[in-house]
């Protein structure tokens, strides 16, 4: 069946072993794994699919410098498992989805000869921790190689700094892809699914049936499943409270506000980290698709679907930037701005809610609830969802199914894709029809080995600024289930996070592609 909402609808139809609550990354990764081995599973989300916290994160696949920091300051074993756990995952985000996820050069300013010495081991411990799977080995720069590197960073008072390799991905794309492939192996995938309720067995009650709505349609469906998993991120509670309202509170909520700038800001390959400031937070500044992205902030937050950047955030990104840029930007050079909610769990006998989210640590928990049978995955982060999901898989089968758990195959998975052999066939194509290099590169990190389907159809541009191609609209909608133009603007093509003029320009011109 192709990807689209009325081929899924008529699967609702099949039995299911399995309901998954969340079409973001950590709800992905558990569809695919679960189809995988052998479960018929249906994935239902309220909105559209990785439209919260997976689709507004800072864009990167990595350890995390800041918990390794933490890990040694604070002698925090599980801070340490957290970022082995991590770093051991990027290689694999990386090989199974290479056209939307790369490796990616952070360099580190250092302003004492103390800095240089300390990030330096503190790197080269990161590299350790990695291991065999290491993208590229860090290595101490002096001045000159740094403002050859990047040349918008400001030389003053510069000793030397550290370069070291992450990756970077394409986060809402990358959750499609998984889900795209979760749906080939057999599992029925919907987007704008509104759980409503569930209903419990009278004798044990444990759940067993999942009403939920076509928020689009408005009907109402009332689906029969075994086992339940609650993938819901930072809404995890109130789908614990559904299934039983007698379970605690486990989440604790924190806001990454991002802003974005032209490239001209900061030109070149290389990513910033800024890894002090006045507060003890950490600020990134990455190239991202002709933009360069400066982000995040990080504090405690009420949860909320779409929360808005606050002014003062604006302001702080601005200022940090400046102070390590040479060019210097205003309020008037933001082209978009957004904020991504991170599930943050809380110890399970914790009376008190922790105000400080830079302490608490960025690992998962499976939890079963003893009376609904409800698994609810538990915070957790971009680089470890595929962890993440085997978990859960282990845990659903030993203590719901009763069974010893079956292999998980996700580790050696291409997903959607991701056929990197057919990259040179599609730059032949591409050349032959006479697309312009942007056009091309768009379409083979936006959709990969999945891009030939797009050639057949209409090449003119969407916008003359831009490189999406008219056939690209009809190829959304029938092939990525996407509904309306915040589903293409925000997700598919991720311009919405990039400039939002460009944005309202597009849905001037194209306005009767989803016209109601």
């Amino acid at each position: 069946m192709a990807f689209n909402r009325a081929d899924q609808l008529t699967k609702l139809n099949e039995p299911f072993d399995l309901c998954i609550i969340g079409g973001g990354a950590t709800g992905a990764g558990v569809a695919l794994d679960a189809s995988l081995r052998g479960y018929r599973v249906l994935l239902i989300e309220k909105g559209d699919f990785a439209s919260q916290t997976s689709s507004k994160s800072t864009k990167l696949v990595h350890g995390g410098v800041r918990y390794l920091e933490q890990a040694f300051k604070k002698l925090d074993w599980q801070q340490f498992k957290m970022v082995y756990k991590a770093l051991h995952e990027r290689r694999i985000l990386l090989q199974n989805a290479p056209h939307l996820a790369h490796p990616l050069a952070l360099l580190t300013p250092c302003y004492t000869w103390f800095d240089r010495i300390y990030y330096r081991i503190g790197m080269w411990v990161y590299d350790r921790i990695a291991g065999h799977t290491n993208l590229e080995p860090s290595r101490g720069l002096g001045p000159k190689q740094m403002r050859a590197l990047s040349p918008a960073l400001s030389s003053e008072h510069v000793r030397g700094g550290v370069l070291y390799f992450d990756g970077q991905l394409n986060d809402a794309r990358y959750a499609l892809a998984i889900l795209q492939s979760a749906e080939a192996a057999g599992a029925c995938v919907l987007n704008y699914a509104a759980l409503c309720s569930f209903i419990h067995s009278p004798k044990s009650l444990k759940v067993k049936e999942v009403c939920f709505q076509d928020v689009i349609s408005g009907e109402s469906y009332q689906v029969a499943v075994k086992a339940v998993v609650n993938a819901t991120g930072p809404f995890t509670d109130a789908i614990r409270s559904m299934a039983n309202p007698k379970l605690r509170p486990r989440m604790k909520v924190s806001r990454g506000a991002h802003i974005v700038l032209p490239a001209s800001f900061w030109p070149g390959e290389t990513a910033l980290l800024i890894p002090k400031t006045d507060d003890g937070r950490v600020i990134f500044v990455i190239p991202w698709r002709d933009y360069v992205l400066v982000g995040t902030t990080d504090e405690p937050d009420a949860l909320r679907e779409n929360p808005p950047i606050l002014s003062e955030e604006i302001d702080y990104l601005l200022d940090y930037f400046n102070r390590y840029a040479t060019g210097k930007a205003s309020r008037s050079d933001v082209s978009a701005t957004f904020v991504g909610q991170r599930p943050l769990l809380q110890a399970a006998l914790d009376e008190a809610m922790a105000s400080d989210t830079k302490s608490l640590v960025r690992d998962h928990e499976v939890e079963v609830d003893g009376r609904s049978k409800l698994l609810s995955i538990m915070g957790g982060k971009w680089t470890t969802y595929r962890v993440m999901a085997s978990d859960t898989l282990d845990v659903l089968e030993l203590e719901v199914f009763s069974r010893s758990p079956r292999a998980c195959i996700t580790a050696n998975y291409s997903l959607s894709g991701g056929d990197e052999s057919m990259r040179e066939q599609f730059r032949v194509a591409t050349k032959a029809l006479g697309l312009a290099e942007a056009t091309h590169q768009h379409l083979w990190e936006t959709y990969g080995s999945n891009g030939f389907a797009l050639l057949k159809g209409d090449l003119q541009l969407v916008h003359p600024d831009l490189p999406y191609i008219n056939s690209e609209i009809e190829y959304l909608k029938q092939h990525e289930m996407a509904t309306c133009w915040d589903d293409v603007l925000m997700r598919r093509w991720g311009l919405g996070l990039r400039n939002q003029r460009l944005c309202e320009e597009i849905k001037g011109i194209k306005k009767e592609a989803f016209a109601s």
